[in-house]
């Protein structure tokens, strides 16, 4: 099974899905008939530890290596052994999704055996409530696994995480040294089972050039011990590293011992650089331009970006390819109770982009001077459900996790659109501003279409900041539009930040207590606090008097720079309010703890907050459904009604009515008005049902109502169409 080109997501991602950036080169290559092979080795290095044999493996390695447990935790699982060994195999189906009965005997709490991430279920049972049997089962498979990692890290490898691989080695990493030296080691037993998958794949394979996309730290070091073996044993195969951590973090490499292991970095969009080194392996002796790619030249590294073509258009991309990938293994875990979060790790998605960059681009936290970001793309909507169409067929799964930065919201809605005209079943969520085109109706448009949820960064709940940071929303915009999504049915979820430059201590209790009375109006379902990070590529990294902030030095290290060192002028330490933010979260995403006063959440003294008791109930208030352009398109979700005419009598004369009766998935209902409204309107939802490729704005309905009948204003603020409105008539 020889192919021109072999990629690999090395350890470790993600357990339930694989990193999208090997299928979306692959579907490129596709288009370039260039042959290519893909694999997750995240997942794979996991499903051999995570066996009998592994687990047996495991338990040898510590007895025989004389690794022996020191904590009363790791000695507890080790004379469990036997019950590990003999339980893996049959919970790892379980959470592939083969083996669903097992659920009814691992929620009997007597089948696993159990060690110190099980003192976590007496407080979180509450949390959980009357959880469904399948997911209270993966709730308990997930503690086991954590056990059996808790000894990994103890006892076999202290570098050893689920998610991230030696992570500390790749964050910050200004200079080569300490990662240089690690991978002089012997290698670790994770080493030792990755480099085993690695060689069978590359035996079969064969391939001309092996690319290394590392998208976060935490796979830095497994893709430098993958470069490492390939090169030392295969030195005829050249070796590429992309991916979102070359992407930030590698602009201004200088170390030449990077290139022990690898031929080629490049950074950005892979597709044209990766064809052109394909070209120049294929054609050696030709003269070879490169784009945005770091290699070895005369001793040193060099930059070459002189190829003159241009990126290619997101249209000419191709679709990912997710083929090659073990689709059927990955495992869906939860791990912990925040319901945005759940979704990274339980269930398998189908990764897909709406829109190349950011149509905003200002977020002054933001990488925003990088392309990823800067050069905004869409992609048009009938390719997209195109996309949609084919990775359903190939995968035979229907949700789609949009990884944009933030999904424009015109291109939202025609692609729900489309996904109506097609009548199709899809589920999908993505990231989006909270920005004041996300109306009622649009909401509710893209619930019709599948969307469960969407993530967007509330960032600092003060307006003052949000202004700083050029967020281009408010706190009472940002209140309206979850609003809009929570009536809707779209669980909401927002990125929180704190420690922002000049942020005081008061503008932070200001802050959480915008964020409990969020969660009090239940317009928001979930939430994560991170601390503000300087990088090297955002506005405040590049211009930091600005914000009040110096850095702690302009040293440029020869490896990885994206993350700096500052002092706030402040003075204020922000680490400090770090447990009480998240502790007070934890408590609202579960409905309680709404009265308590903020400075419960701290030991340490707190200013009271300064915002009004009902702040975010004034900013709910008021109805603006009727508020309609001429330009608004109107969109009828529901079914065609069936329509019976009948006589009354008013002041004697009689007078023709229409009664029109809906069915909808829930309930029928009925709405009145005269014959010809009733026939005209019955007519008109027909033209503008969702299904129908034409649009009709609010100017064409006029404008046909008008042919007919007169004062089209006074029918349309009628309660005939008050109740429609809330039944699936949209104006958006």
């Amino acid at each position: 099974m020889k192919t021109d080109l072999f990629l690999i997501t090395p350890p470790f991602t993600q357990l339930n899905t694989p990193y999208p950036a090997t299928a979306y080169i692959k579907g490129f290559l596709n288009t370039k008939n260039i042959s290519s092979t893909q694999a997750d080795l995240g997942i794979e290095v996991i499903l051999a530890l995570f066996s009998k044999k592994g687990l047996e493996d495991l338990f040898k390695q510590a007895v025989q290596k004389h690794k022996l447990p020191k904590s009363l935790n790791a000695k507890r699982i080790l004379a469990l052994k036997n019950e590990y060994i003999k339980t893996i195999d049959p919970v790892i189906a379980f959470l592939q999704g083969k083996n669903p009965t097992l659920a009814l005997q691992i929620c009997q709490e007597d089948y696993l055996p159990e060690a110190s991430r099980f003192a976590q279920l007496e407080e979180l049972d509450w949390a959980f409530g009357a959880m469904g049997t399948q997911d209270k089962g993966k709730h308990l498979a997930t503690l086991y696994l954590e056990d059996i990692s808790d000894f990994i890290v103890e006892c076999i490898d202290p570098n050893f995480g689920f998610s991230r691989y030696a992570e500390r080695l790749g964050r910050s990493a200004n200079s080569f040294d300490e990662l240089y030296q690690a991978l002089k080691q012997a290698y670790t037993y994770i080493d030792e089972i990755l480099v085993e998958i690695l060689e069978a794949r590359i035996a079969l394979v064969q391939p001309k050039l092996f690319l290394i996309s590392v998208p976060f730290p935490g796979n830095l070091y497994a893709a430098f011990r993958c470069a490492q073996y390939v090169k030392s044993k295969y030195p005829e195969i050249k070796i590429s590293m992309g991916g979102g951590f070359a992407n930030t973090e590698l602009r201004s490499l200088s170390d030449p011992r990077v290139f022990e292991f690898f031929d080629y970095i490049t950074l950005d969009d892979g597709e044209l650089p990766i064809e052109l080194l394909y070209q120049a392996i294929a054609k050696p002796a030709a003269l070879n331009l490169y784009k945005r790619t770091f290699l070895l030249e005369n001793g040193s590294v060099a930059y070459k970006n002189d190829a003159l073509r241009s990126d290619y258009k997101q249209f000419d991309v191709g679709t990912p390819d997710y083929s090659d990938l073990k689709l059927d293994q990955y495992i869906s875990v939860i791990e912990i109770v925040n319901p945005m979060h759940r979704m990274w790790s339980d269930g398998r998605w189908n990764k897909l982009t709406m829109a190349h960059g950011c149509y905003w681009g200002k977020c002054t936290f933001c990488d925003i001077s990088l392309d990823y970001i800067k050069v905004y793309e869409p992609v048009a909507a009938k390719l997209i459900v195109d996309r949609i169409v084919e990775l359903s067929e190939k995968t035979g799964q229907n949700g789609f996790h949009f990884v944009d930065e933030a999904a424009p919201p015109a291109l939202m809605r025609e692609v729900a659109l489309e996904i109506l005209r097609r009548g199709i079943s899809v589920t999908w969520w993505t990231n989006i501003r909270f920005e004041k085109s996300f109306t009622r109706d649009l909401c509710i448009l893209l619930k019709a279409s599948g969307c469960i949820a969407v993530s967007g960064g509330l960032e600092v709940a003060s307006d003052r900041l949000l202004k700083l940071i050029d967020k281009g929303v408010t706190v009472q915009q940002v209140a309206q539009v979850t609003r809009n999504f929570t009536e809707a049915g779209v669980m909401v979820h927002a990125y929180l930040m704190y420690g922002y430059p000049t942020q005081t201590i008061q503008e932070t209790i200001d802050s959480l207590e915008m964020v409990r009375q969020l969660f009090e109006a239940g317009i928001l379902q979930s939430g994560f606090w991170h601390q503000f990070a300087m990088t090297a590529h955002s506005p405040v990294g590049m211009y930091p008097e600005k914000f009040g902030v110096v850095k702690e030095t302009e040293a440029i290290g020869t490896f990885a720079n994206n993350d700096i060192n500052y002092i706030d002028q402040t003075g204020i330490d922000h680490n400090k309010f770090s447990f009480g933010l998240k502790k007070s979260l934890f408590n609202f995403m579960h409905g309680i703890c709404f009265d308590y006063k903020l400075q419960d959440w701290f030991d340490f003294k707190v200013p009271k907050t300064t915002i009004p008791s009902d702040f975010i109930e004034r900013a709910l208030a008021g109805d603006h459904k009727f508020d309609t352009k001429p330009t608004a398109k109107l969109v009828w979700l529901g079914g065609m009604p069936s329509l019976e005419v009948f006589s009354k009598h008013k002041k004697g004369k009689p007078q023709e009515m229409a009664i029109l009766t809906f069915h909808d998935k829930k309930e029928t209902f009925s709405i009145q008005a005269s014959k010809n409204e009733g026939e005209w309107l019955a007519a008109i939802l027909e033209k503008i049902a969702g299904a129908n490729t034409q649009v009709y704005t609010f100017q064409d309905v006029k404008a046909d109502f008008e042919t007919k009948m007169e004062h089209f204003e006074l029918f349309w603020y009628s309660k005939p169409i008050y109740d429609l409105r809330d039944f699936g008539l949209l104006v958006l």
